[in-house]
């Protein structure tokens, strides 16, 4: 949640920057709505003290009269109170459903107005007809849709042999590197109860987009971020303990795939995907440049992969909702004759602290603030392997590895 007391302060500045982010959302009737809540508090408090003052001067006056004062103040009281919790609740909805404030110099607008910051590589050129990853998979079987399909329905995959061991020795891959990083490892649950979607801000915005267990009360984790997250809910942590800095290797469950269209067959999109997280808690002066020594972090793996990417500089209405910078780091795909995002790097700013009260101190003395927490993808395997068998891809329909990936999979196996 965006702090009000800033809000207050700087209402045609936040104003412009939110409307930027969610040009529909109405910011003029939540900022009306705090004042009529404040104003309404002190009518409240104000005629509670009138009515406890009234109750002392009866043990001493005309007794008649201060009942029937009384049971006037207690009447507007009652008013006033039940004004109070509608305003409040009201503004509380609004305040939920409220988007991160963006930078002031994020570009203006949806994906197309997206910049992009640097690239890296070169795309491949062939000298042959080259083909998507779902038909150089007839013939390699890497990956089997239809098996999945027949057992959990589409969207779903099931990895083969070879396709099993490019998911654990690219995983395994990731983590050395995070880890060089100084990225901790961890292993979160995969279901989690609502109340822990409401902390990074997937609740109440995106209610239903993702798996529920409704008898059970718990849902599927659409990314590692979630856990993560909530491992810190209303800790106070100590200046040396920061920051920290996480990494997790989780399935990730989404309802989103199934609606895109044909040119997203095969991996591009699909219900259940595995993903290595990035994740930092840190001190809001710090974290913007944690959030370059994240995207560092995550393109060293493509780098050492060999992968033409480039990395982009969200606009606006395309930033996640508890954002407030967002850096996509996007790898070609020959197959879809695009680029497409594998890495996902976001500053949050002290909008997850606020809603799971995260907090630190600066000295023992001091009193706690709110800490800044970022997230990034480190990396989406699907995707990835869809690159390494586009972008490799030989014209008698093999794959030549990259040599990193190969010893990694010689290690496991």
């Amino acid at each position: 949640m965006i702090d009000l007391a800033y809000l207050r302060e700087n209402k045609e500045s936040v104003t412009d920057l939110l409307l930027r982010k969610e040009p529909t959302f109405p910011v003029a009737l939540m900022i009306e709505l705090d004042g009529v809540v404040r104003a309404l508090k002190v009518d409240v408090e104000n005629l509670r003290k009138t009515k406890n003052d009234l109750a002392q001067r009866g043990a001493h006056g005309d007794i008649a009269q201060v009942r029937e004062q009384s049971i006037m103040l207690g009447k507007q009281l009652k008013e006033k109170e039940t004004a109070l919790q509608d305003a409040e609740q009201k503004l509380q909805a609004l305040w939920h459903a409220c988007p991160n404030i963006p930078v002031a110099d994020m570009p203006v607008g949806n994906k197309e107005a997206n910049k992009s910051v640097r690239e890296y590589g070169q795309k491949p050129t062939f000298d042959f007809q080259f083909k998507n990853h779902v038909e150089l998979n007839e013939k390699l079987g890497w990956f089997d849709m239809e098996s999945a399909a027949t057992m959990s329905g589409s969207g779903f995959v099931f990895y083969r042999e070879m396709g099993t061991k490019m998911i654990y020795a690219l995983t395994r891959l990731m983590l050395k590197n995070n880890a060089q990083h100084g990225f901790k490892p961890m292993l979160p649950p995969y279901l989690i109860r609502e109340e822990g979607l409401f902390n990074p801000g997937n609740l109440p915005k995106f209610a239903g987009d993702f798996y529920e267990l409704k008898d059970e009360k718990l849902c599927l984790i659409p990314t590692a971020e979630v856990s993560l997250t909530n491992l810190y809910v209303d800790k106070i942590l100590k200046a040396e303990e920061i920051p920290v800095r996480m990494t997790a290797w989780t399935s990730c469950f989404r309802r989103e795939a199934g609606t895109y269209g044909s040119t997203e067959r095969g991996l591009i999109r699909i219900h259940q995907f595995e993903k290595v997280e990035l994740y930092s808690i840190c001190e809001p002066e710090k974290s913007f440049d944690e959030l370059e020594y994240m995207v560092g972090c995550a393109e060293k793996i493509l780098q050492m992969l060999g992968l033409h990417y480039r990395v982009s500089f969200l606009a606006t209405q395309d930033c996640s909702f508890p954002s407030a910078k967002t850096y996509d780091i996007e790898v070609w795909l020959p197959g879809q004759n695009r680029y497409y995002e594998v890495s996902s790097c976001s500053n949050c700013t002290d909008f997850q602290s606020r809603r799971s009260r995260i907090r630190y101190r600066k000295n023992q003395d001091a009193k706690p603030t709110l800490v800044h927490t970022l997230n990034a993808s480190s990396l989406a395997l699907p995707r990835l392997m869809v690159a390494l068998m586009e972008n490799n891809q030989q014209a008698d329909g093999s794959i030549k590895l990259p040599a990193i990936l190969e010893q990694e999979m010689n290690a496991l196996w």
